[in-house]
């Protein structure tokens, strides 16, 4: 007799790995056809160049330089920030093996100040049209004035005749008799700009852009254009509408990075945006100016509140919390420590006013104190905008007053406790001896031993003219005997309505 046939598992595991090398071959393949598709970054500076935007850029030119990536766009809208946030930027744009485009946009957007400089450095600088860039003049922060010297700047003469003979140096030009500001502080500024205008040259001349523009935008009084005048200039390279036009134009064209020349091509590039982390995102929505104010003023009027009212704990929590937060925007921002200063004063003399009685002089004078120091605190370009400041310290001005206001109604009105504080207070008779001329009366719920030289009776109305020890000394209060006894029965009748 024959065994029946069964069908020998081998070739069930043979089809199931069939199926399985099929199916790694199809993601294999998808993998090395997506790995073949080039790749790019866009990043954004979307604000002032401080070191949170520096760190979030220099960070992530590094990793898609690592990466080879085919290029990086930097979509700038910016108004300048901090020198060495900006020298950090540039210095990773330098060093990167991918190629880096700066891109101002959208429509209306302004690369000004430290944002020229970036622009300078990339290897692609583009901007959108409708949009400007310019006005590097460095601003000193915090030393001895970072304003214009209040003299002219003296005509030098140049190695071109012909600017010279524009600017009035001929073969018969006189010496000019302008005074010129030797003063350490001017010394300072000249060095400040000169070494300006030599780090945008040298970037000008690594680019092959224009140099002698360049050095204008860096000089008083700091020149501008728009999106046009630049490419006519050659400030930049390319004007375009948006993403997919810039693409366009970068297709095929050629640069040099920090390992040598390489074209960029676009034509399958997959790009992928890359945001800051939420610590860089807190640290630049902290870095803006308007904030860091508002934080200052909520701050500030949290403990001059928790001060005049020890144990209150809200107004002393949210301020120290507001004043926490204002020191860490400080970090990425710029300030004047002098106008810093200048706002404890102010704050100061507020808190003087809740315990001296200045009729508000001392307090007024803080709130201009603060107000000014607020409004000089930031400089340029970061400076809070004036809605912000009128109400931010005006609401400040008014909870401060409204306080000062109830703390001197609370002074007027005389002790609260104790036996200064029951003298002038008036209430009735509970009960009473004619012969004696003494009894018990009612004054503020409370029940008094009292005596009068008044005749008196139950529900007549008194006031108190002094306190001997425990016993009240009281007159009738006939101006009120007509209103408050008529309200106050006598002990044992029933009240009327």
């Amino acid at each position: 007799m024959t065994k029946p046939y069964r069908r020998s598992p081998f070739w069930a595991a043979l089809a199931l790995l069939g199926l399985i090398l099929f199916t790694l071959q199809g993601i294999f393949g998808a993998i090395a056809q997506n790995d073949a598709q080039s790749r790019g970054t866009i990043l954004t500076l979307d604000g002032p160049v401080t070191p949170a935007s520096a760190d979030y850029l220099v960070r992530e030119i590094g990793a898609a330089s690592s990466r080879g990536e085919e290029l990086v766009i930097m979509e700038i809208d910016t108004p300048g920030g901090l020198v060495t946030s900006m020298k950090d930027i540039i210095q990773a744009i330098l060093a990167s093996e991918t190629p880096v485009v700066t891109y101002v946009s959208p429509q209306g957007a302004q690369s000004a100040s430290a944002g020229l400089y970036i622009m300078y450095s990339a290897h692609v600088s583009a901007m959108a049209p409708a949009t400007n860039t310019g006005s590097a003049t460095p601003i000193e922060i915090g030393g001895t004035g970072g304003g214009e010297s209040p003299f002219e700047e003296p005509a030098v003469p140049s190695s071109d005749p012909d600017e010279d003979e524009a600017n009035g140096f001929g073969e018969e030009s006189e010496p000019s008799s302008q005074p010129v500001d030797i003063s350490n502080e001017a010394s300072m500024r000249g060095k400040i700009i000169e070494d300006s205008v030599a780090y945008i040259r040298s970037l000008a001349e690594l680019r092959g852009r224009n140099a002698d523009w360049a050095e204008k935008a860096v000089r008083p009084p700091s020149a501008s254009v728009t999106a046009n005048e630049a490419l006519e200039l050659g400030v930049i390279d390319i004007v375009a509408e948006d993403l997919e036009d810039l693409l366009a134009q970068l297709d095929g064209r050629t640069v040099t990075v920090a390992s040598g020349e390489t074209t960029i091509s676009t034509g399958d590039v997959v790009l992928t945006r890359v945001e800051p982390t939420l610590f860089e995102r807190i640290l630049g929505f902290l870095a803006d100016p308007n904030v860091a104010a508002i934080l200052l003023t909520l701050g500030t009027t949290g403990i001059i509140a928790e001060l005049w009212n020890p144990g209150s704990i809200l107004p002393g929590t949210v301020g120290i919390v507001c004043l926490l937060l204002a020191l860490a925007a400080f970090r990425v921002l710029p300030y004047d420590g002098l106008f810093l200063a200048l706002m404890g004063v102010g704050a100061f003399l507020v808190f003087i006013e809740f315990f001296t009685p200045t009729f508000g002089l001392a307090g007024a004078t803080g709130i201009g104190l603060f107000t000014v120091g607020l409004w000089f605190l930031f400089p340029g370009e970061f400076r809070v905008a004036p809605a912000v400041l009128i109400g931010t310290v005006g609401s400040a001005a008014v909870v401060l007053g409204l306080s000062i206001f109830a703390l001197a109604g609370s002074r007027s009105h005389g002790p609260l406790i104790g036996q200064e504080a029951i003298r002038k207070r008036t209430g009735r008779v509970d009960e009473w001896d004619p012969k004696t001329g003494e009894g018990h009366v009612i004054v503020d719920g409370e029940r008094w031993r009292a005596r009068s030289k008044d005749p008196l009776k139950e529900g007549d109305a008194i006031k108190v003219q002094d306190v001997d020890g425990i016993v009240l000394v009281v007159k009738k209060n006939s101006a009120s005997q007509n209103g408050v006894s008529r309200f106050m029965p006598r002990r044992g009748q029933p009240e009327t309505n």
